[in-house]
């Protein structure tokens, strides 16, 4: 049947950064076939998608992708290693796909591979440098870099590496190939011209999250020349549409009544909490307005900003520590969003690889027969992760989109 490309990431909106990936990720592989896994309806760093889970996968599909894999709610929404875990988790139970691709800061695989393979190791040395290096009250992912650092005795050629979210992300994917000892062949695309976190942009290059801050300053022509013309099409649908949610600020309202409501043990069961800060969450709850002063008040070295708003997200969708170690265990189901054509051939080659495997065409039919207690209830998850994201929109707010959207085939 040929090569099978796999592709993870959050298109959150696919742009000119993301097509470039894809194509110089097909001629790397000589693929034959692609496959996305893409975040729902939140987002890895605790916030929205900038527009609904389907309209992604439509601009995926029409930008060369064949089918589009939603990656479950709680590992899209989860830190870099459970993200990753869950993404390879589910490539991996597909049996037909030869390559993963990503995008980072470096292609040097030998790198980030060696990186990988201490952390799925974790030597001793390496975890009692780790240990002595968060008593420091740092943050993970800081304590984690110095100690990699101090590891590898200074070799400066992973300096970096390690300072780069993508990279840390292609580490993690690395990591969980290793784990589960796949037969995936991990290949790394180097980024160009604009980084991760970019909010400038020259040329028709911009980062997501430039080119989401263009969305939320209404300066749509821009958008043009950043985006594939069919992306910008579906965009500019959405904006019409009022179906737009900018960023979890929307939510800022709902966020803050419900730690409110909350004793600080029940905030304690949030995951991500922990040596106390559910009574800091609790204190800055009380009395602040919006989230950005929330998370002025209970911001600090040993928690970055990113595992903050993930809690503000947690809050909002009530995920527990529980749920987390839930999909921590499970082998995800396999949700498709869309596909084409080439994308039925692979669904139907993924079925006849693996028949025990859970392919969900139809949210419904899935709900009613499924007999595992744990999809069912990642699945719910999923639902109702949508039914709240629809609340920020400007019009038609409709629950339920999980069971009424089409299976979208192009």
């Amino acid at each position: 049947m040929g090569k099978v490309l796999g592709i993870i990431g959050e298109y959150n909106p696919f742009h000119n950064g993301h097509m470039y990936h894809l194509e110089e990720s097909k001629k790397l592989t000589s693929s034959n076939y692609t496959v996305a896994i893409i975040s729902g309806n939140f987002t890895q760093r605790g916030s929205t998608a900038i527009i609904d889970k389907w309209s992604r996968a439509e601009m995926a599909i029409r930008n060369g992708v064949d089918l589009v894999i939603e990656l479950p709610l709680l590992y899209a929404t989860s830190s870099a290693e459970n993200f990753a875990d869950g993404a390879i988790k589910i490539l991996n139970s597909l049996k037909v796909v030869d390559y993963v691709s990503f995008g980072s800061e470096t292609s040097n695989i030998d790198i980030l591979s060696d990186l990988a393979d201490i952390l799925y190791k974790e030597p001793i040395k390496y975890k009692s440098l780790l240990s002595h290096e968060l008593k420091k009250g740092l943050s993970f992912p800081k304590a984690r870099e110095n100690a990699l650092m101090m590891y590898l005795e200074g070799d400066m050629k992973y300096l970096d590496v390690l300072s780069s979210p993508n990279n840390i992300l292609g580490v993690e994917y690395i990591k969980a190939l290793k784990k589960y000892k796949s037969n995936i062949s991990p290949i790394s695309i180097a980024r160009f011209e604009t980084g991760y976190n970019d909010v400038t942009y020259s040329g028709n290059i911009a980062s997501a999250t430039a080119i989401r801050n263009i969305i939320k300053n209404g300066a749509f022509d821009a958008l043009k020349k950043l985006l594939p013309s069919s992306s910008y099409s579906i965009l500019l649908k959405s904006i019409k549409e009022g179906h737009v949610v900018p960023d979890l600020s929307v939510f800022e309202k709902q966020i803050i009544y419900n730690l409110r409501s909350m004793y600080p043990e029940e905030i304690a069961e949030l995951a991500d909490v922990s040596e106390g800060l559910e009574f800091s969450l609790k204190n800055a709850a009380d009395s602040c307005n919006t989230l950005e002063d929330l998370l002025n008040t209970i911001k600090s070295k040993r928690y970055t900003e990113t595992r903050l708003q993930r809690i503000l997200l947690y809050s909002l969708l009530n995920i527990t520590k529980k749920d987390i170690e839930l999909s921590k265990k499970a082998t995800p189901y396999v949700r498709v969003l869309g596909l084409n054509n080439r994308g039925k051939f692979l669904i139907s080659e993924i079925a006849k690889a693996n028949p025990k495997l859970e392919i969900i065409t139809s949210v419904k039919k899935f709900s009613d027969k499924t007999t595992n207690k744990n999809l069912k209830y990642m699945i719910e998850k999923d639902i109702w992760a949508t039914d709240v994201y629809t609340i920020g929109y400007q019009f038609d707010s409709s629950s339920n989109l999980d069971f009424t959207k089409k299976l979208l085939t192009l």
